[in-house]
């Protein structure tokens, strides 16, 4: 069995490669039953989520990702996000790799969102917003930015300003025309490209300053309970999802929504539904669109074995 280290996996999942293996596998399909999702109390901090993630395609891999959500960690600089991946042969159950699951879930995140964007963004928009300053967000900059080599501008909001301008040197060290957006509003009403990464449980995203034609990527949140767009945004947005079946029951974003009444369940498509070509995506320039990412075991699927097999 092969241990395959965070290193590995930044040098095998690149982003042109990686959103490859996303789109064909959305396009192909796999068995990717329903995670299962369990809440572990953590004394002096808020409860934590251990997620089991199993995906295969028979013949080919198996695979399960174990995933731990600590949002208390913050407070200790650490990541709030924790995995391994456990990539195993579908026509013998043999375990070909161990495989760091921290680098393959941000990346294979910002993969997800990144070809959404390929379908649903304009194909002239210039401005990026990254809203949030952790892991993830760091990702969805640099894969947007190596998918749509036309942006110009990104900016980093985050609740630390701080932390934000930090991402923005690290960012401007590698390249990207990043600057730190003092006011979220404004930076909403400035955007043609909006990406979303916090563990909010109130909306941030405000519907009314988003312009019409805006893309808007919603990745944070994980539960029900957990919110990153109001529901003026919804209201007046096309949703999209990365797989139904786990955002109409998790995401709070698209959850909520269907639940007041606001939003039809049969309205939201999914990443199956644009790779496959049964629907055309963005339809007019003025149209804004939304998508809803919660993860799925496809996704980590794809990546995994992009990481054993680079290209296959």
């Amino acid at each position: 069995m092969q241990i395959i280290d965070a290193d590995t996996v930044i040098a095998r999942l690149t982003p042109k490669g990686l959103t490859r293996a996303l789109e064909r596998m959305f396009r192909d399909g796999c068995t990717a039953p329903r995670r299962h999702h369990h809440t572990v109390s953590v004394p002096g901090a808020p409860d934590a989520t251990l997620l089991l993630m199993p995906a295969w395609r028979s013949g080919g891999y198996l695979g399960i990702k174990l995933v731990t959500v600590f949002p208390g960690n913050s407070a200790q600089r650490l990541p709030a996000v924790s995995a391994a991946y456990v990539l195993m042969d579908a026509s013998t159950g043999t375990l070909l790799a161990m495989i760091d699951g921290g680098e393959l879930t941000a990346r294979r995140t910002a993969a997800a969102s990144a070809l959404a964007a390929r379908y649903l963004a304009r194909a002239d928009a210039r401005a990026l917003l990254i809203v949030g300053t952790g892991r993830i967000a760091r990702q969805l900059a640099r894969f947007h930015f190596a998918l749509r080599p036309d942006l110009q501008t990104v900016r980093v909001w985050g609740r630390s300003s701080a932390n934000a301008a930090a991402l923005c040197t690290e960012l401007k060290a590698e390249g990207l025309p990043a600057v730190v957006a003092p006011d979220l509003d404004a930076a909403l009403a400035a955007s043609d490209l909006i990406s979303s990464a916090t563990l909010s449980a109130t909306p941030l995203i405000n519907g009314a300053s988003v312009r019409p034609g805006t893309h808007v990527d919603l990745v944070g949140g994980y539960t029900p309970a957990m919110r990153e767009a109001d529901d003026a945004l919804i209201a007046k947005a096309a949703v999209f999802v990365d797989t139904r079946e786990g955002a109409l029951s998790e995401a709070g974003d698209v959850a909520a929504p269907i639940a007041s009444g606001l939003l039809r369940a049969e309205a939201v498509f999914d990443l199956h539904d644009l790779c496959r070509g049964t629907h055309p995506g963005r339809r007019t320039r003025e149209e804004i669109t939304v998508f809803k990412s919660v993860g799925a075991a496809l996704e980590d699927l794809a990546a995994a074995i992009e990481v054993l097999q680079p290209g296959a």
